[in-house]
């Protein structure tokens, strides 16, 4: 590690690399704030794990996520900032600098953006890593367009699950629902709307056991938790929404964050702590689009920089942003 880098007091330490991250940084670097973009694995979060993109502004052909990461990688580094690889341990509060600490060094800045992201709880069956992406989506909205006409499954039984699957049902030929409960948890009237789903079928206490594929999905099999029996779903897609965790486990007592551990902000980015920001996936409210950490990136920098170059982050007069947090 470059100890320059390490004690240099910096305006804004930018935690994580993906679509949130990067933004934050091309913005920084383009306002020539005294910035650093710290990411443990080289940048793109869940860009990486993502095929194909059709929904992106600007890009009228697909791209892939590894792509658009790239894209925005050196777009940043043509204004002079690159990623530093470390893993963020925590993040403390001394005096009006905060203080980032990595596996490698620790760092010092006038304000931090945490852009850390979230995952997608994962079903951890056979085939699903080895068709991520080729397949198994966790996402309706990103995905749902490449399966139109086909027939598909989607996994689990909550408001999120039961609204992508009647959202599936709009393009694709067929969707098999599998809950390994005998009812669903979403709330009463989307339970409704998508039992009274001509295309939308449900397999009750059932999980997946395997996902079949070679190359692509072909099927899934599934397990009936009360007989033990398994059987076969063809299928070109699956779709997995059995919850998502945000990476906020260093941010535990020192910023607010909501029951699901996303972080809580107002409008401006702004956290609990008046110098710490979040971004992105991590954000509680966050709709996790491409598109939406990007301007949560920027709107965080703006507001950084609006308040570096007033001096201080408490003002008399707040933006319309600053609402309180709930």
């Amino acid at each position: 590690m470059d100890q320059d880098v390490a004690n240099e007091l910096y305006d804004t330490i930018i935690v994580g690399g993906g679509p949130a991250g990067l933004a934050a940084g091309i913005y920084a670097a383009r306002a020539r704030l005294k910035a650093l973009v710290l990411d443990a694995t080289g940048g793109g979060g869940q860009l990486n794990v993502i095929d194909i993109i059709e929904n992106y502004p600007g890009y009228a052909d697909p791209v892939t996520g590894p792509e658009l990461a790239a894209a925005m990688g050196r777009q940043m580094e043509k204004f002079g900032l690159g990623i530093t690889f470390d893993g963020v341990e925590s993040i403390e509060r001394d005096g009006d600098v905060v203080t980032v600490r990595g596996e490698a060094a620790t760092y010092r800045a006038r304000t931090a953006i945490v852009a850390t992201g979230a995952r997608h709880r994962e079903l951890c069956v056979p085939g699903e890593q080895e068709l991520k992406g080729r397949g198994v989506s966790y996402c309706a909205t990103c995905d749902g367009p490449f399966f139109k006409g086909e027939r598909v499954v989607l996994v689990g039984g909550g408001d999120t699950a039961v609204k992508e699957a009647i959202y599936l049902s709009r393009i694709v030929e067929h969707v098999t629902v599998v809950h390994r409960r005998d009812r669903l948890r979403a709330e009463a009237v989307m339970q409704e709307k998508a039992l009274a789903t001509p295309n939308i079928e449900l397999a009750w206490n059932s999980v997946v056991s395997r996902i079949a594929g070679q190359g692509s999905v072909t099927g899934v099999e599934i397990e009936n938790l009360l007989t033990g029996a398994r059987s076969e779903i063809p299928a070109a897609g699956v779709f997995v929404f059995i919850g998502v965790v945000p990476n906020t486990s260093f941010l535990e007592g020192k910023v607010a964050l909501d029951g699901a551990g996303f972080v809580k902000t107002d409008l401006c980015m702004r956290t609990s702590d008046p110098l710490v920001f979040a971004a992105g996936d991590v954000r509680a409210g966050s709709v996790r689009q491409v598109a939406s950490a990007v301007g949560d990136g920027t709107t965080a920098v703006l507001t950084i920089q609006e308040m570096l170059d007033v001096g201080t982050p408490q003002r008399e007069q707040p933006r319309a942003c600053e609402v309180p947090l709930a």
